[in-house]
């Protein structure tokens, strides 16, 4: 059991801060520093380009892919990472796309993040053979997963309001028919229990800057079932996927097993960010963290409500039915973020009136809680978030 009294110790937090917006991104874990420092002078400023070897460096994405692994409920072998979370799912849509060449239907949800589906629109116009991004509503999925679909790609999480899909029973649906499946992990890798073998998944992506607390831009990760790996076909083809890419061939020959995924040269100081970060997760058990984010998120949700009926709950209340952050709807939910922030309460804003809050269990406790829920209530009581600079847009909401 973890002792959660003490994990948030292992963050650099701001003095007074609650911060709720782990959803987004992370904080920095306190001993990150010394290790990028030990890559920068040890490996890089004395090794220089042996470091490549002598440091790890090359075998670095398949090692970072193995203790992502029990994360997301991979076997070993079935994870890579070091490209950027769209990269990865293109390479997932893409090898889907290859293994049913007589399927023209990538079949998704209209609220799907807006990313995924600018990646999957792109794909269909490059391959330009009366390829097709479906979009339906999510209620409408299930019906909608027919004979015509290649590939079903969801995200697991809502981004917006947290509301998480049965991957097991919309995976099932999707082999019925003999279509293939890609979920995006985004808002689920450590933050809830994810078992990709139980659930048959084909492919998986998630980002690691969230709840795996990487950092900015951290490098995503890809999981190919065992059943796929051998002869999945890549569309981005880069040197480091090659069987043997210092023998510089001119003919692409892809690697053996996950290493196949991989494209370019990894990006050595932020795997080391990422490496360091998936070192708490020696200390913690994901099945512990989700149910203390089930009893903090219920606190939040109840609190809120209680104090606040103004704001409009969009988040499940069930708690099988959602991740790691909950979500109200109120038409000034913009101004009460930045009011909020003002007095150290760290959440987000999506548009078009979204206020989201990221449970994170590891670095929130029962009085953060409290503490969040007494200044929104005094900020939506009091009309505080009623002033121009709290209404000016920044660049990031």
């Amino acid at each position: 059991m973890i002792d959660f009294s003490k994990s948030k110790r292992w963050f650099q937090l701001p003095k007074d801060s609650i911060y709720l917006n782990g959803n987004s991104l992370g904080p920095m874990p306190k001993n990150l520093p010394h290790r990028l420092q030990r890559t920068l002078t040890d490996e890089w400023g004395e090794k220089l380009i042996a470091a490549w070897n002598d440091a790890g460096w090359m075998e670095q994405p398949l090692r970072v892919g193995e203790q992502i692994c029990p994360l997301i409920g991979a076997e070993s072998g079935q994870v890579i990472a070091g490209d950027t979370l769209s990269i990865q799912l293109f390479q997932a849509l893409s090898a889907a796309l290859n293994l049913r060449p007589n399927r023209k239907v990538i079949l998704s949800e209209i609220g799907n993040f807006p990313s995924d589906l600018y990646i999957a629109a792109g794909l269909v116009r490059l391959l330009d053979r009366d390829y097709e991004l479906r979009l339906v509503p999510t209620e409408e999925i299930s019906e909608n997963i027919s004979s015509e679909v290649a590939v079903l790609m969801l995200t697991e999480v809502d981004y917006r309001t947290g509301r998480r899909h049965n991957m097991q029973a919309l995976t099932r649906l999707a082999h019925d028919v003999g279509a293939l499946t890609v979920w995006d992990l985004a808002h689920s890798v450590g933050a809830i229990p994810v078992d990709v073998e139980a659930a048959n998944v084909d492919f998986a992506v998630g980002c690691t800057y969230k709840y795996l607390n990487a950092g900015p831009g951290a490098p995503a990760f890809i999981y190919v079932a065992e059943n796929h790996l051998h002869r999945i076909e890549p569309t981005l083809t880069g040197w480091l996927g090659h069987r043997a890419p210092f023998d510089f061939e001119q003919t692409y020959c892809a690697a053996n097993g996950i290493a196949r995924m991989r494209i370019g040269t990894p990006p050595v100081l932020e795997m080391t960010a990422l490496e360091c970060a998936l070192e708490i997760w020696q200390h913690a058990n994901i099945h512990d963290v989700y149910r203390k984010s089930c009893e903090l998120t219920e606190q939040f949700m109840a609190g809120v409500k209680t104090k606040c009926p103004e704001l409009s709950l969009v988040t499940p209340i069930n708690a099988s039915e959602r991740g790691s952050h909950v979500a109200f709807r109120f038409s000034e939910g913009y101004a009460v973020i930045q009011a909020l922030k003002a007095r150290g309460v760290i959440g987000d804003f999506r548009a078009p009136d979204l206020m989201r809050f990221g449970i994170a269990p590891l670095y929130n406790d029962a009085a953060d809680i409290v503490r969040a829920i007494d200044n929104i209530a005094e900020i939506i009581t009091n009309k505080l978030w009623d002033k121009a600079a709290y209404k000016k847009r920044q660049l990031v909401t």
